[in-house]
C-alpha cells in the first residue's frame, strides 16, 4: 500500500509511474510519497448505477474527508502487550531504498516501521512533525535564502547507538541532490535546491540552507536513512537493497525470507518512544487473487482486498449454513451443484466441469467461507483518485474543442456512483487535480470545463468539423491516434503484446458503430434480457445500463474518417472495475457520435506499453494524491519539452497535454513560503489543468482491508500514515467504538 494505509494498490500498474524507471504496477498500492506512480484500479467491482449529472465549481476550502478512516482505533492502554501480525504485500521488496526506481509498497510499509519521518501525515492529508524525532522544525530565514533549522529529539539514535544528526541529513541532500550521477537515485525533488547542510548551535540541530525558496521542505528527509546508506554511491546502490542494518524506528528488519516471501520485523531495543505493542510484524507476499484465501488459512491477517472478497467476508459473517449436501456431491448433478455455486456467490468462470470436481471445489469454498468469520471488512477512501486521460499528442484529441466534447459527454457522477455507491462509500465526484476533499489546496474547479451536457458536446464537435453522415473512404479506417499492430487497425488479432482487440471483425466490436453485436443480434434486447450495458458497448458481466442517456447520436466523420478514439483498458485479475467504468464511458460518448475501439491490454503491458508511450487515445489510471502538490503534480502536468536529441520529455504527463502558464502556476507555488498564496496558485493551475481537458478525475479509490477481529488501530487509514507501533491485539474485556474514527 502506500505510506498511508495498510495496504494500496496502482492503477493499471502501480510501481512507479516514471519513464525510464519502472512502470507502475497493476495491484501495487497507492506509491510513497516522493515518487507518485500511477495505479491500475483494481479496486472494487460495482454495479449498475443511476444517473445524477455531474457539474462542478465552487469553492470548497475548509472541505473535509469524504470518508472517515476504519482501523477499530482504540488508545494504548486498551492494547494488549505481544502478538504477531501478519500483513500481506504484493512482492518481497526488491529494495529497502525508497529512493530508488525499483522501491515499491512494500519498500515504503518498512521504511514506515524502521525509519525516521521529519514529518508524517495526518487524517485530513496534511504534513505534521513527527514527536518522536523532532521537538521543531520551522523556517527561521527567509532573506538573503530560506534557512530550516531541524531541532532533534535529544532520545533519537540509530539501532547501532549512534545519535541522529547533521552528518546523516548532509549524507542524505548529497545523495539525492543530482549532482553525482554515480548514485542511482529516482528523484531528486527538493533536495536539488539545498545548498548546503550543517550543525546548529548544538548536536541536536540541523540547519538547512536553500539556494531557492522551497514551499514543501516538509516533504524533506522522511524517511531518513543512516549516513552509512547514503554516505557514498556504491552503498547507496546496494547496500540497502535485500538489507538494513542500522535503523531507528519502533521495529527493525529482523530477517529476509525470499523462499517463503517474508520480511519479518520485531521490535527495536534501542526505541526510545512509546514501546510497540507487537512483538513482530510479518510482511508475506500474497497475489491480489489469493488475497481472500489467504486470509482463510491463516496465512495473513491484514490484506488489502477487492470489492468481491469483501462481499465473501461480509457474508460469511451473516450466514449459519449452506443448506448444500456435500456429502452426496457425487451423485448431485453438475447443473445443480453449479446452480448452488453461483448462488453461494461463486465465480461462474472458474466453477470446474463435472460433479465431482465441483463438489470439492465448492466444499473448500464454504470452508474458507467458515474461516473467514473471523474476518472484519475495513473501508474507507484511498488517498488517490481515478482519471480519464486523454492523449492529446495527435489524432482528434490533439484538438483542445474534442477533448471539451468528451468531458461534456461524461456524467462523472454516474460513475463515482457506480463504484463507490454499492461499497457504502461517498460517491462524490473528485473535482481537483492537485488535491482531494479534506486537504487544504482542495476546491472543485470541474466549473473550468463544466458538467454534463451532451448538446454542447456535439456543438464543439460540429465546431471541429466532425458531423455525422459525412463520407467515410475507407470502411474500418479511424482517426485515433496511430497505434502498433495488435493495437489500431489489426482488429480481432492477438497483438504482439499479447493484447487482445474488442473493435473489428472476431468477436467483440466497435462501440457506438451499430446496435449490432458480433452474432448479428440487436444490443439492445440483449441488454434488456441480461442487463448487460448500453446500447453497442462491451460491458462485464452484471453492468446495467445508466438511465437518461440518449440512443447513439450517429458516427461522425471528418475528411472521410470515423472518429473512433481507441480506448485501452487493463485486463488482468482485479481490473473489473476499470472495466465496467469503461463500459459506461464508452456508451456516454456513444451518445454524442463517438465511437471507440476497447483493446483489453495485459497488466505488464498496460502502462509499459502504452500509456507511457503514448499508445492509446482513452486510457483509465489513477494517481496519488500527495501532501505536496506543488512538487509532485507538477511533473503529471508539466508542458512536454523537446529534448536535444528530438525526442519528447514528458516527465510524467502521459497525456502530453500542458501549458506554460500551468508550468509557472506550478513554479510560483513552489517558490512561496506563505503557504495560503501557494494553495491559491495550485488552485488557479488546477482551473487551467480542467479547462485544457488532458485529464478528467472522476472519482476517488476505495480502500477495503480485510481484518481478523480483535485487530486494532489497523485497517483502512485514509490519509494518515500508519502508526505501527500502535497496532495490535485488543484486551481482554476491551471494547472498540463502533463507528470508524472520524476524521
Amino acid at each position: 500500500m502506500s505510506h498511508h494505509g495498510v495496504e494500496s494498490r496502482p492503477e493499471g500498474a502501480r510501481g512507479t509511474a516514471r519513464p525510464a524507471t519502472t512502470a507502475p504496477q497493476k495491484n501495487d498500492g497507492p506509491s510513497r510519497r516522493h515518487q507518485r506512480s500511477a495505479l491500475a484500479l483494481l479496486a472494487a467491482g460495482a454495479l449498475a448505477v443511476p444517473l445524477l449529472a455531474g457539474c462542478g465549481g465552487g469553492d470548497d476550502e475548509g472541505s473535509k474527508p469524504l470518508a472517515a478512516q476504519d482501523i477499530a482505533a482504540v488508545a494504548r492502554d486498551a492494547v494488549a502487550e505481544g502478538g504477531t501480525l501478519k500483513m500481506a504485500v504484493d512482492a518481497v521488496p526488491e529494495t529497502f531504498n525508497t529512493f530508488q526506481a525499483d522501491a515499491d509498497a512494500g519498500t515504503t510499509r518498512v521504511a514506515q516501521a524502521v525509519l525516521p519521518s521529519m514529518f508524517t501525515i495526518d487524517r485530513a492529508g496534511t504534513p505534521v512533525r513527527n514527536p518522536d524525532y523532532l521537538e521543531s522544525a520551522k523556517v527561521i530565514e527567509t532573506e538573503p535564502r530560506q534557512v530550516v533549522l531541524y531541532k532533534l529529539d535529544q532520545r533519537a539514535v540509530w539501532s547501532d547507538g549512534r545519535e541522529i544528526g547533521a552528518a546523516d541529513f548532509a549524507a542524505q541532500w548529497r545523495a539525492l541532490s543530482g549532482k553525482d550521477s554515480a548514485y542511482w537515485t529516482a528523484r531528486n525533488a527538493g533536495y536539488d535546491r539545498i545548498a548546503k547542510i550543517e550543525r546548529g548551535a548544538n548536536d541536536l540541530e540541523v540547519r538547512v540552507t536553500f539556494d531557492r525558496p522551497y514551499a514543501d521542505w516538509k516533504s524533506l528527509f522522511s524517511p531518513l536513512y543512516p549516513k552509512d546508506v547514503m554516505g557514498t554511491p556504491d552503498a547507496f546502490n546496494d547496500g540497502a537493497r535485500r538489507k538494513l542494518t542500522v535503523t531507528a524506528g519502533p521495529f527493525r528488519v529482523d530477517k529476509v525470507d525470499t523462499a517463503k516471501k517474508d520480511v519479518v520485523l520485531t521490535r527495536n531495543p534501542r526505541w526510545w518512544g512509546r514501546p510497540a505493542k507487537l512483538d513482530e510484524i510479518d510482511l508475506h507476499a500474497v497475489s491480489r487473487d489469493k488475497r481472500a484465501s489467504a486470509l482463510a488459512d491463516g496465512t495473513v491477517d491484514v490484506a488489502d482486498i477487492d470489492a468481491s472478497e469483501a462481499e465473501r467476508i461480509i457474508i460469511a459473517g451473516r450466514e449459519k449454513g449452506t443448506g448444500l449436501p456435500l456429502q452426496g456431491a457425487g451423485k448431485t448433478s453438475a447443473k445443480k451443484l453449479r446452480s448452488w455455486a453461483i448462488d453461494l456467490g461463486m465465480d461462474e468462470e472458474q466453477l470446474p466441469d463435472g460433479p465431482k470436481k465441483l463438489g470439492r471445489t465448492i466444499a473448500k469454498w464454504l470452508e474458507q467461507q467458515h474461516e473467514l468469520r473471523d474476518f472484519d471488512v475495513r473501508k474507507s477512501l484511498e488517498p488517490a483518485y481515478t482519471q480519464l486521460a486523454l492523449n492529446g499528442s495527435e489524432g482528434p484529441l490533439a484538438d483542445e474543442r474534442v477533448r471539451r466534447a468528451v468531458a461534456r459527454a461524461l456524467d462523472r457522477a454516474a460513475l463515482a456512483k457506480l463504484v463507490l455507491t454499492p461499497l457504502g462509500l461517498p460517491a462524490v465526484p473528485v473535482g481537483s487535480h492537485v488535491a482531494l476533499s479534506g486537504q487544504p489546496a482542495y476546491t472543485d474547479s470541474s466549473g473550468s470545463i463544466g458538467g454534463l451536457d451532451t448538446h454542447e458536446s456535439q456543438a464543439l464537435l460540429a465546431d471541429a468539423g466532425w458531423v455525422a453522415g459525412g463520407p467515410i473512404k475507407n470502411a474500418g479506417k479511424v482517426a485515433g491516434a496511430e497505434g502498433e499492430k495488435g493495437e489500431k487497425g489489426n482488429t480481432g488479432d492477438k497483438g504482439d503484446k499479447g493484447e487482445e482487440s474488442q473493435g473489428g471483425q472476431d468477436g467483440q466490436y466497435i462501440v457506438g458503430e451499430d446496435d449490432k453485436g458480433p452474432d448479428g443480434k440487436d444490443t439492445r434486447d440483449h441488454q434488456k434480457d441480461h442487463a448487460h450495458g448500453a446500447p453497442g458497448a462491451y460491458a462485464p458481466k452484471g453492468t446495467a445500463a445508466p438511465r437518461g442517456a440518449g440512443a447513439p447520436a450517429g458516427p461522425l466523420a471528418k475528411d472521410g474518417k470515423a472518429l473512433t478514439l481507441r480506448f485501452v483498458l487493463p485486463s488482468g485479475p482485479g481490473s473489473e472495475t476499470l472495466q465496467n467504468v469503461g463500459a459506461h464511458i464508452t456508451q456516454m460518448l456513444a451518445a454524442v457520435g463517438i465511437q471507440t475501439e476497447i483493446t483489453n491490454v495485459s497488466d505488464e503491458s498496460y502502462f509499459k506499453d502504452h500509456i507511457a508511450s503514448g499508445q492509446y487515445d482513452l486510457a483509465l489510471y489513477s494517481w496519488p494524491a500527495s501532501a505536496f502538490p506543488a512538487t509532485d503534480a507538477r511533473p503529471i502536468y508539466a508542458k512536454p519539452v523537446v529534448a536535444a536529441d528530438g525526442s519528447l520529455n514528458v516527465e510524467q504527463n502521459y497525456t502530453r497535454v500542458g501549458t506554460d502558464q500551468v508550468d509557472q502556476l506550478f513554479d510560483q507555488a513552489l517558490g512561496s513560503l506563505d503557504e495560503g498564496e501557494a494553495d491559491g496558485l495550485l488552485r488557479k493551475a488546477d482551473s487551467r489543468i480542467w479547462a485544457s481537458a488532458g485529464s478528467l478525475p472522476l472519482y476517488q479509490r476505495p480502500q477495503i482491508v480485510g481484518v481478523r477481529k480483535g485487530l486494532v488501530n489497523v485497517g483502512a487509514f485514509g490519509f494518515q500514515t500508519p502508526v505501527y507501533q500502535d497496532m495490535g491485539f485488543l484486551k481482554k474485556g476491551a471494547r472498540v467504538s463502533a463507528s470508524p474514527t472520524k476524521g
